[in-house]
């Protein structure tokens, strides 16, 4: 939906009805694109604090030892 800076003034609840529900709203400025409106996004989850996850798992006592691919190869 296109709608120019003085319909945009003139109709501000409807054209903001409009993009909450889902319709993307180019506002022209001198017949060019000046913004696009729409609806707000979702928050992102966000991840579990430090220490969430105590005591639901074990850290292996080989820890270190663990290969990880990058040793220097030694012959």
């Amino acid at each position: 939906m296109d709608v120019t800076v003085a319909e945009m003034k003139a109709n501000l609840s409807n054209v903001l009805r409009k993009a909450a529900a889902g319709a993307e709203v180019q506002v022209t400025r001198h017949g060019k694109p000046y913004v696009r409106l729409g609806p707000a996004r979702p928050e992102r989850p966000t991840l579990p604090r430090v220490g969430a996850f105590d005591g639901q798992f074990q850290v292996p006592d080989n820890w270190d030892d663990i290969a990880t691919g990058f040793e220097p190869y030694i012959e």
